[in-house]
């Protein structure tokens, strides 16, 4: 099992129409037919010191092996996504385990 955890940092003047722009573009990746488990969210209320609420979206994706991961990396709706939304975001975080 392979977890693709990404967390986007969008620009400071990224107005609440282009963050539900962005939100319903990273919603488009859950139909990819190698994406087991689909999680977006945003910073939890959660105020501790070890805690990083900087960023602006989360998404977690499963995938059963390295093999999926692979496949979705150069699938066009995730293609598409990055083509669409890139502008969007001024850092973008993944981290990945298995």
């Amino acid at each position: 099992m392979i977890a693709h955890h990404v967390l986007f940092w969008l620009k400071a003047d990224t107005t609440e129409e282009q963050k539900a722009a962005f939100r319903n573009g990273l919603q488009t990746l859950e139909s990819i037919e190698v994406v087991k488990t689909f999680h977006i969210g945003i910073p939890a209320p959660i105020e501790r010191a070890v805690v990083d609420t900087t960023y602006t979206f989360s998404l977690i994706l499963f995938f059963e092996d390295l093999a999926a991961h692979d496949v979705y990396q150069v699938h066009p709706v995730h293609k598409a996504f990055l083509d669409e939304f890139r502008i969007y975001f001024e850092k973008v975080v993944i981290y990945d385990a298995e």
